[in-house]
């Protein structure tokens, strides 16, 4: 009697359930990272480790500290795209395939993120920082080629991942100016304000053509939040920088127009394919 050889399925579910564990346990273990990186356990919060290097008074292109909270919107979309990760067509999805080791790999660099700063390794945090921005953007791109299925595919998978991105951009920025500011940079004054307009007009620039070439609206909406906030700051708190506050306003609608226009392109373009 002749057996059969497995399917291709069969043979791919064990890799396939190794996937969705690990997507599970590594979100987890980020949650509980960041639950001690609030000082929800231990006491000990970010924001006051290494001198208040973090805080939200740090430099002049530190966000004020309610733009954070977009964490606890990127956390709960996380949570959504684990549960749906387990859906049974979702299994063996090429784009869950495609993405599901990049998505363990973004929760462990955000842990590890919190780990070296809570060290003081500033300048290795601006590195996982940086290689977590990297890994998210592979992940967009990989959703790019493979379109969702549906509107909660997209809201959960596309969304979640695209503010994420969009958020850690803006991180990154903020991270490298305090761990700069940490080792002795000037953090205020006329030289701080004018390195901050640069470094904001740079900011315009990318968010402008990332817009444009990702047409992601998740990705504009989580970069305008974090420059509003940076606004915000130089216009209510400290350091105050009216000059910065200004320009940042102007990054911060850029991103939106530019994926408006992105958006607009996409649809002529379909019209005109279409007969």
């Amino acid at each position: 009697m002749t057996v059969a050889p497995p399917s291709a399925a069969t043979a791919s579910a064990p890799a396939d359930l190794s996937r969705q564990v690990a997507v599970t346990v590594a979100f987890v273990a980020c949650v509980v990272a960041n639950l001690v990186g609030s000082g929800a356990i231990g006491g000990r919060e970010v924001d006051t480790a290494n001198n208040a290097a973090f805080a939200d008074d740090s430099t002049l292109l530190t966000p004020a500290g309610p733009a954070f909270s977009i964490w606890s919107l990127v956390y709960l979309g996380q949570a959504a795209y684990v549960l749906l990760q387990w859906r049974r067509t979702a299994r063996t999805d090429p784009r869950h395939r495609a993405i599901g080791w990049l998505v363990v790999a973004a929760s462990v660099l955000n842990a590890t993120w919190l780990w070296v700063t809570f060290d003081g390794l500033l300048w290795t945090s601006v590195v996982v920082i940086v290689v977590l921005l990297a890994v998210l953007c592979e992940i967009l791109r990989r959703l790019g080629e493979h379109p969702p299925p549906d509107r909660v595919e997209a809201v959960v998978t596309d969304g979640t991942f695209g503010l994420y991105a969009g958020w850690v951009s803006l991180a990154s920025v903020a991270n490298v100016a305090a761990t700069a500011a940490a080792d002795g940079a000037t953090a205020t004054g006329v030289t701080a304000a004018r390195i901050a307009l640069v470094v904001l007009v740079a900011i315009a620039v990318v968010t402008a053509l990332a817009a444009l070439a990702w047409g992601r609206v998740a990705v504009a909406l989580a970069q305008a939040w974090g420059l509003g906030w940076v606004a915000y700051g130089r216009f209510f708190g400290e350091p105050d920088a009216w000059s910065v506050g200004v320009v940042a306003v102007l990054a911060a609608l850029t991103p939106l127009v530019a994926v408006a226009v992105a958006r607009r392109r996409s649809r002529h373009h379909q019209e005109r394919m279409t007969p």
